[in-house]
C-alpha cells in the first residue's frame, strides 16, 4: 500500500471515532443540566480532544509498526490498530459525552445518539475491517446525527 492508502488508513480510523469525545466533565455541575449550546461546546470540545489522542495513537502504532511510504499495513495491522487504538478511544469519548449530561428535554435525543455510537462501536469490535469501509463503516447514520444535533466536530467526515 502507498503512503496515501496509509493515510487513509489512519484517517478512516481516526475519522470513525466521530461522534466520541474524551475528557472529563470535572468543571460540571452533575446537578444542573447543561444548556444544549453549553452541551454541544463542551462535547465538540470532548471530540476534539479524542481526535488528537486517537490521531496520535495511529502515528505511534504505524511507528511502532515501521508502517509508513514504503510499508504498507497488512490486514493485522488494521485489526490491532482499531483493537489498541480505535475502539478503547472511542469507548473512552462515549464515556466522555455521557458524563456530561443530556441537556433538559433532549436526554432521549442525547442517548439515542449515544446508543448508536456504542452500537457502531461494537460493530468494529467484531469486525475491526469494517472501520476502513470506504463509505464510512458503521458510524456514517450516528455521524449525521452528531452534525444535526450541533455535535459538528463529533460528526465530522474525513474527507481525504
Amino acid at each position: 500500500m502507498n503512503k496515501r492508502l496509509f493515510v487513509f488508513f489512519v484517517t478512516v480510523l481516526a475519522g470513525a471515532m466521530l461522534v466520541a469525545g474524551c475528557g472529563s466533565s470535572d468543571d460540571n455541575d452533575s446537578t444542573t443540566a447543561l444548556s444544549k449550546a453549553e452541551f454541544v461546546k463542551q462535547g465538540n470540545a470532548i471530540c476534539r480532544k479524542g481526535n488528537e489522542e486517537i490521531e496520535e495513537g495511529f502515528e505511534e502504532f504505524a511507528k511502532e509498526k515501521n508502517l509508513g511510504k514504503n510499508k504498507e499495513p497488512s490486514e493485522a495491522d488494521f485489526e490491532e490498530a482499531a483493537e489498541t487504538v480505535l475502539v478503547p478511544g472511542v469507548s473512552k469519548q462515549i464515556d466522555g459525552l455521557r458524563a456530561l449530561g443530556a441537556p433538559e428535554g433532549d436526554e432521549g435525543e442525547v442517548d439515542q445518539l449515544l446508543t448508536g455510537a456504542e452500537e457502531a462501536l461494537e460493530e468494529i469490535e467484531g469486525d475491526p475491517a469494517k472501520a476502513t469501509e470506504e463509505n464510512g463503516g458503521p458510524f456514517v447514520k450516528v455521524n449525521k446525527e452528531a452534525r444535526e444535533y450541533g455535535l459538528t466536530v463529533c460528526g465530522e467526515e474525513e474527507n481525504e
